[in-house]
């Protein structure tokens, strides 16, 4: 393939990404799998799309200065000149001028001359005076806004929850690549015969202290190792996996996972319960549902039975205090996952956490009869906003003086976890930077006798 058709490649998902509000982990894996990118050019295509997404707001904060009377160019242009920035700033792999070359020749093939020619004038003025330096915007919260490409707003809420250094130090790792995790299967195989052959295989693995099934995948594309393919193991975060580690799920157990797709943790529990027992696992949406079927299909999980229905009126399909344990993993604003889904900062709003945490109170609400007494319950988020993990969690705790937060949680936490800057008297919350996971929150409740 030649460079600049995989830069209109990388164009044209940008563009969709954009247009369309599409999720980029997804455009990147169906064009990766589509075969029309030769592997050697995967991580360059994987790089630039995650990179010009990740600085957007960088990037244009550089461009407003070599732009001129021309702020205003379609949208295409605009992308062809964040994507070629990226690479100019933050890639040493192709030298400035094969950059502007390639970024002129797609900008006469989709534009004219004259797009042409203003792309060259803004890229080489880029490239003669170097880009602005942000460390001069005096007010603190601006500055961590542009250099790490994340709203204002949401800068200013995180300052206001954890205070500016934890803020700007989670935003700085939201720019910053996250090494994959991966879960065993360990009813097929343990996780030092799963490391040994992904060794073999090219792979540079680490084990997680996490989980005795974690494995990190510090250097290697997981879609390719045959393990995968051969369903020994499944693609999962390390703090998601906290889930199952931390529900003490038992086989023969009944579990309900209200708000289950796409399956990872329902797996996990599948598998800590050795696939002995029943888990009902619910998705709002019937496509989602499938996710979860087939996550299990190819795990050889037999004990899941996957359906759709609103997690708030399961109520009306099982009698209270019908399960010894229950997963809460709440739809939330995902603002934990921005590392993997760039996308997510640039388009949620402050309404949407205030409905979410609406939403996240009344499943908890509606599901939790449905535990047995002395049952444990697991409330998890992918997101860091106190509004929907915290306040959610003890809202829910001042209505309800037959639950109360589980203190064995605290002791049965990992070691390394233990002391975390996240834990609080509520649970724990995790943060981009401190684990190399995603930012994740998590706590257990116990109903009373």
């Amino acid at each position: 393939m030649k460079t600049y058709q995989l830069r209109n490649a990388i164009l044209d998902l940008l563009i969709r990404i954009e247009k369309d509000q599409s999720f980029s982990h997804l455009l990147i894996d169906h064009e990766i799998k589509s075969g029309q990118i030769k592997q050697k050019d995967e991580g360059l295509l994987t790089e630039v799309v995650y990179g010009t997404l990740q600085r957007e707001m960088t990037l244009d904060y550089y461009l407003e200065s070599f732009m001129g009377s021309k702020k205003k160019v379609e949208q295409w242009v605009r992308i062809l000149l964040r994507m070629s920035l990226y690479q100019m700033v933050y890639l040493d792999k192709v030298p400035d001028h094969a950059i502007i070359h390639e970024a002129v020749e797609i900008a006469k093939q989709r534009g004219h001359k004259g797009i042409a020619g203003f792309v060259n004038g803004v890229l080489r003025n880029v490239q003669r005076n170097g880009v602005p330096d942000t460390a001069l915007i005096e007010d603190p919260v601006n500055r961590i806004s542009i250099e790490t490409s994340h709203p204002r707003w949401l800068v200013a809420r995180w300052t206001e929850q954890y205070g500016l250094e934890t803020t700007e130090a989670m935003c700085a790792a939201n720019v910053t690549k996250k090494s994959q995790s991966i879960r065993v299967q360990q009813l097929r195989i343990t996780r030092q015969e799963a490391i040994e052959i992904l060794m073999e295989q090219g792979f540079t693995v680490a084990t997680s202290r996490f989980s005795s099934q974690g494995i990190i995948i510090e250097k290697g594309n997981i879609l390719h190792s045959s393990l995968f393919k051969d369903g020994m193991i499944t693609i999962q975060d390390q703090s998601s996996m906290l889930v199952a580690e931390m529900l003490d799920a038992k086989p023969n157990m009944e579990v309900l996972d209200a708000c289950s797709a796409p399956g990872g943790k329902a797996t996990h529990v599948a598998e800590k319960m050795e696939n002995k027992g029943n888990i009902k696992a619910y998705d709002l949406h019937k496509k989602k549902v499938n996710l979860i079927e087939n996550k299990a299909e190819s795990l050889g999980l037999t004990i899941i039975d996957a359906k759709a229905n609103d997690a708030r009126k399961l109520q009306e399909i099982h009698s209270e205090e019908s399960f010894d344990r229950i997963v809460v993993d709440a739809p939330c604003s995902g603002l934990g996952v921005i590392r993997g889904k760039p996308e997510i900062k640039y388009t949620k709003k402050e309404t949407d956490i205030e409905r979410l945490s609406e939403i996240q109170l009344d499943i908890l609400t509606q599901v939790a009869p449905l535990l047995k007494k002395e049952g444990l319950l697991i409330y998890s988020t992918c997101t860091v906003d106190k509004q929907e993990n915290e306040q959610v969690v003890n809202t829910f705790i001042e209505n309800h003086p037959d639950f109360e937060i589980d203190s064995a949680f605290f002791e049965d936490l990992p070691d390394e976890l233990k002391a975390s800057q996240g834990r609080s008297k509520i649970g724990l919350q995790l943060f981009p930077q401190d684990f190399d996971t995603d930012g994740f929150f998590l706590t257990r409740l116990k109903r009373k006798k």
